[in-house]
Parts: structure tokens; C-alpha cells; sequence
């Protein structure tokens, strides 16, 4: 069965900075755009950051530029994809989700054009 499971998620100080990392099951993530969305509660779900299969093309919410980053290391039997995230903030706070979409077609910040979902880990920034 394929699945997607994101990890690194936990309680961090205002300020501080945490590593989300999204790795799959069941298939690869190599070729995937790959997307990383968040929810808090009561909001609506928000793009956070997108990265395309080879990595070179990368997009990022205008709240996070220049405090989260995203990557990947495709390298054979990883392919794993990374949330950096720096300068965390109260408003950081929520479900932080990865999402998976074969091949560049869909790469973006648009949650409608990724296919595979992860179940989401949790973000909590103090004040």
C-alpha cells in the first residue's frame, strides 16, 4: 500500500527551528513533485513549499521565504524530502502535511495537483 509519512514535527520555542522529513512506502519518491502543506486548527489548509522530481525548481509561500527551505536527496534507496524551517513563529503552528505527485506537471503550491497525502505531523511553537 502506498504511503507517505512525514516525521520531525514537535514543540519548538519562538525562534527556534525544526527538520520535517517525508519519506514513502510503498513507492518512490523519486520523479515526484513534492509538496509540504499545513493546517491550523480552525484555518484552511495553506501551501508552505513545493519542490520538483529533480530538485533544481522550488516554490515557497510568501510567509516563509527566507526562513523555511526545501530539498531532497534522490540519491539511490533515500529519495527523501526535507522541510527546513528557521525563525519559527506562533502563526507556524499546525499539521504539517506532505504530498506527493508524479513526474513536474503538477509542481507547485496548488493542493488540488498532488495525488498522495500524508496523515501530517504536528508543529507547535511556543511564544
Amino acid at each position: 500500500q502506498a504511503q507517505i509519512v512525514e516525521s520531525g514535527g514537535g514543540l519548538v520555542q519562538s525562534g527556534g527551528s525544526l527538520r520535517l522529513s517525508c519519506t514513502a512506502s510503498g513507492f518512490s519518491l523519486a520523479f515526484h513533485s513534492i509538496g509540504w502543506f499545513r493546517q491550523a486548527p480552525g484555518k484552511e489548509r495553506e501551501a508552505v513549499a513545493s519542490i520538483n522530481g529533480g530538485g533544481g525548481g522550488t516554490r515557497y509561500a510568501d510567509s516563509v521565504k527566507g526562513r523555511f527551505t526545501i530539498s531532497r536527496d534522490n540519491a539511490k534507496n533515500k529519495n527523501e524530502v526535507f522541510l527546513d524551517m528557521s525563525d519559527l513563529r506562533p502563526s507556524d503552528t499546525g499539521t504539517y502535511y506532505c504530498a506527493a505527485s508524479w513526474g513536474d506537471l503538477n509542481f507547485g503550491l496548488r493542493a488540488s495537483g498532488y495525488e498522495y497525502w500524508g496523515q501530517g505531523t504536528q508543529i507547535t511553537v511556543s511564544p
